[in-house]
């Protein structure tokens, strides 16, 4: 039953948005100019139902109107205009005083939400679609003063009025919408003319002039503002779910007219700002929430690539006034060389206008181990394989989108805590040095504090210098003190000496086994501290 339900579901969605897209089709009809001109008619009205003849009417009374129909075509053209969902069969009664009065008045027509939204939307970008819109940049500072103050009302004791906050927030997200707006419709304008190839070099100055003037003053006002909007909005995201409940309560607006919001065939479209869905994303807009980045880092993108492209079109001109523009003239001219040229006066004009000779080997190594000759003809060399990729498309480049780059975060967090770990087991280990120093035969080391005694132990001795104690020839015996035998680790605050004693024997006992150091004494004590003393245990 659930599949079954999902399925209803998802056609039932794409009915809806095929009526909804089918109602676009005025626009690239071949009388699309009449529709448009029927469509002005009906936009220029509010609730209003139109017949046949008052449609005529403001056609021939609509200024600047080159449109003229009969009665029949007009007929025709609404009709099609219902279908498509742009027009409503009005349900208007009619009142008529004869059967040809009856019959020129019985077919009404209204608009249909869906088809003022079009027809408006077509009527403005038929009005400014090629000019450069300004960026209304003086309301990102009015956004920021906004959220600030509303977040400081909303952190207040007892919170923020009802009626203030729903001002406010209505005055915010007017403002935030006319500046993305503006900001996308100049951008639109910008990709435009960077797609152009013909600039002259007037046309370039100007546009030099717009870019690096107007854009880079727009791009530092959104890189200054923004992480302060996005600082504020992370101080108000936390109250948003109670401002969003108390101003639900406090006006419903058209979700709470009994009979719209209940119903479900009635869909109610809030104003901006009721729903978090808006202010998600007035967030995203400025702050990089899913990983895939904000409006902010965006139109810093589209600067960049502004910018490219203006250095190309100064490339352009360059060649252009160099003469290395085009050199289509002269390709042409060698393509009908070519077209016309036998096989072998073909080959003899590619060697002579692209250098290209006879090659004779494609730089892949033979199968077998003896070295071919330059001269050896392909017909008596031996066979080589050749790739598919080369063979087929000259090139070994592999095809396909370059694989992602590999996440090693999670390595790197695991390398961080064992590294983490271990230096939290040296420095227990240090701990238990210091505080066993002096009985080290009453206590029973672990396997890691007598590992880093043995560290401190064999750096000791090898800093150490032998110094001879007794006299004599070399054939005598003689004996060998240690001097200077040190070493200590800075980090763990933890110092060793080692002196050498006769007939002295310490012992160290460990989870390992037991370790006897014969002659030797061991002194373990802290390294020079902030007020650089120093504590020492002597042990033997």
């Amino acid at each position: 039953m659930g599949e079954q339900a999902r399925d209803s579901s998802s056609e039932t969605d794409r009915d809806n948005t095929w009526q909804r897209l089918n109602a676009y089709a005025y626009l690239s009809a071949p009388e699309r100019l009449e529709y448009v001109a029927i469509m002005r008619v009906f936009c220029g009205t509010l609730l209003a139902d139109l017949a046949v003849p008052d449609v005529l009417t403001k056609l021939a009374e609509s200024s600047g109107s080159t449109i003229t129909l009969d009665a029949e075509t007009l007929t025709a053209r609404l009709e099609r205009l219902v279908h498509w969902g742009a027009l409503l069969r009005s349900s208007h009664s009619v009142k008529a005083s004869s059967i040809t009065e009856y019959q020129r008045s019985r077919s009404r027509y209204q608009l249909s939400k869906l088809g003022e939204r079009i027809q408006r939307d077509a009527d403005e970008v038929l009005a400014g679609a090629d000019a450069a819109r300004e960026v209304s940049s003086e309301l990102l500072a009015l956004v920021e003063r906004g959220l600030r103050e509303l977040s400081e009302l909303v952190q207040k004791p007892g919170g923020v009025e009802p009626q203030n906050a729903l001002e406010r927030v209505s005055t915010l997200f007017v403002q935030f919408t006319e500046f993305a707006d503006s900001v996308r419709d100049f951008y639109a304008y910008l990709g435009q003319v960077l797609a152009r190839y013909d600039l002259d070099s007037a046309e370039y100055q100007g546009f030099k002039e717009l870019l690096l003037d107007y854009v880079e003053a727009i791009r530092e006002d959104v890189a200054f503002r923004a992480p302060r909007i996005a600082s504020i909005l992370d101080l108000l995201w936390p109250h948003l779910p109670g401002l969003l409940e108390r101003l639900d309560a406090h006006a419903r607006g058209l979700s709470g007219v009994p009979g719209a919001g209940g119903q479900p065939e009635v869909r109610v479209q809030r104003s901006r700002g009721r729903e978090k869905a808006d202010w998600e994303g007035l967030r995203g807009w400025f702050t990089d929430v899913d990983g895939q980045g904000s409006q902010v880092d965006q139109l810093r993108d589209a600067t960049m690539r502004a910018l490219q492209s203006l250095l190309a079109n100064a490339k352009r001109m360059l060649r252009s006034a160099s003469g290395e523009m085009s050199r289509r003239k002269d390709l042409l001219r060698l393509a009908r060389w070519f077209d016309e040229a036998a096989p072998e006066e073909a080959h003899d004009i590619a060697v002579a206008a692209f250098g290209l000779y006879g090659a004779r080997h494609l730089g892949i190594p033979s199968a077998s181990d003896e070295a071919v000759p330059a001269y050896t003809s392909w017909w008596n060399g031996p066979v080589v394989e050749v790739p598919v990729a080369l063979r087929e498309r000259g090139s070994r480049a592999q095809r396909g989108r370059a694989s992602a780059m590999e996440n090693h975060s999670a390595q790197k967090r695991h390398l961080q805590e064992v590294a983490r770990a271990q230096a939290e087991a040296r420095r227990a280990a240090a701990d238990e040095l210091r505080s066993a120093a002096g009985r080290f035969a009453d206590v029973r080391l672990t396997s890691a504090a007598l590992g880093l005694l043995l560290e401190l132990l064999a750096t000791a001795l090898g800093n150490a210098r032998l110094r001879r104690t007794g006299v004599g020839d070399l054939d005598e015996a003689q004996e060998f003190d240690l001097e200077a035998a040190q070493s200590e680790d800075a980090e763990l605050g933890i110092r060793l000496t080692v002196r050498r004693s006769s007939g002295a024997e310490t012992v160290l006992h460990s989870a390992d086994g037991d370790l006897v150091l014969g002659d030797l004494e061991l002194d373990i004590g802290r390294a020079a501290g902030p007020a650089g003393r120093e504590v020492e245990v002597s042990v033997s």
